[in-house]
């Protein structure tokens, strides 16, 4: 691990380009409300930061990253469009023998800025491209709302649609849920007894959870109306596998989805700011020929990502965590913003991990 010094140095030299780019220089609390913000994180997050309680502030946490709380300041304070950079250290609990800090500095660059969304993905991932530069780093892309506007094309209910969007980040949940909605799984056996039961609260003992008893009739009948849902057809899980499986170079992938858009037109809109997108990326002399494009990355991240996502990973440091990470974040600020929102989209770089890989 490089001398801490020296990553402060090196964090110093990063923000300074992103300065240069037009940001403002912020700063974020390192105690944060975890009440109000730590459900916005993914279930990895939550599990790894550190929280705590203060007698009059409540349950707070130590930031385990920059973009919430600098959302939830532009949104309370901001004009549009802006440009912010900071640097600092996050906290987030490794596992035992992980060798992994649970301190480290981040530096990040966020835009805000409705004018031109795929031009702003561009803008953020070329910048922080240029700022790898000269590092043997292999970056990988993919994109959120291609899978999200997939399944919400789906000839099925809004619930089971709902389900399969609040899991979308936990493949292996996802699959189950899509393979039982799909008719390939029947439903548990405990749950299709239960469902048979002409009244299942008639043998209920007394109720010691945080559930009432109309919470679970409601979540029944829910079940009840979901057992006569017909299943999704083949075709269409056909394609989201298709979509769910695809890796290519950029180009490629591109084809590959505006093919299966012809089939499940939900993409259309996804698919065209896939398009823009490496149209900016290649005006920004990124060569999108061979930039790789996976349709699942991201799926294990945070789960505010829902659109354009990015990491870069060294290639001869298997071992080592992505370098860089980022990706589009507009429904966090609707849901952060109180009723406003605003396009945006951002991403870190470690410069301790920048720093252990070779030049």
């Amino acid at each position: 691990m490089p001398a801490r010094a020296a990553i402060r140095e090196k964090a110093a030299a990063l923000q300074a380009l992103f300065q240069a780019a037009g940001a403002q220089v912020i700063e974020a609390d390192i105690l944060q409300p975890a009440e109000t913000l730590l459900d916005l994180y993914g279930e990895d997050i939550r599990a790894r930061a550190f929280v705590t309680h203060d007698p009059l502030a409540g349950e707070r946490m130590l930031r385990p990253d920059f973009t919430v709380p600098v959302v939830q300041m532009h949104m309370q304070n901001g004009a549009e469009p802006a440009r912010y950079t900071y640097s600092g250290v996050v906290f987030r609990q490794q596992e035992d023998g992980a060798g992994r800090a649970s301190e480290y500095i981040q530096v990040g660059y966020e835009v805000f800025d409705r004018t031109d969304p795929p031009a702003a993905d561009a803008e953020v991932f070329s910048l922080i491209f240029q700022a790898l530069e000269g590092y043997r780093l292999r970056a990988a892309t993919g994109d959120m709302g291609i899978l999200m506007a997939a399944v919400r094309g789906l000839d099925t209910s809004d619930r089971r649609k709902a389900a399969l969007l609040r899991h979308i980040w936990r493949p292996a949940r996802f699959r189950a849920l899509l393979d039982r909605y799909s008719g390939k799984l029947p439903v548990p056996e405990s749950r299709a007894r239960l469902l048979a039961e002409a009244d299942p609260m008639a043998r209920a003992t007394p109720l010691i959870g945080l559930r009432r008893a109309d919470e679970i009739a409601e979540r029944i009948a829910a079940l009840r109306a979901d057992a006569h849902e017909p299943p999704i057809g083949a075709g269409e899980t056909e394609l989201l596998d298709r979509i769910l499986g695809l890796a290519a170079k950029a180009p490629a992938a591109l084809a590959a989805l505006q093919e299966i858009a012809r089939d499940m037109p939900s993409l259309s809109g996804s698919v065209a700011t896939l398009a823009a997108r490496l149209e900016a990326l290649d005006g920004r002399g990124i060569d999108v020929e061979a930039l790789d494009f996976e349709a699942s990355y991201g799926r294990s991240s945070m789960e505010y990502y829902d659109g354009f996502v990015f990491g870069f990973y060294a290639e001869d440091r298997p071992d080592l965590p992505p370098v860089a990470t980022g990706g589009r974040y507009d429904a966090l600020t609707r849901v952060l913003g109180q009723g406003r929102s605003i396009p945006a989209v951002g991403g870190v770089i470690r410069p301790a991990l920048l720093m252990e890989c070779a030049p």
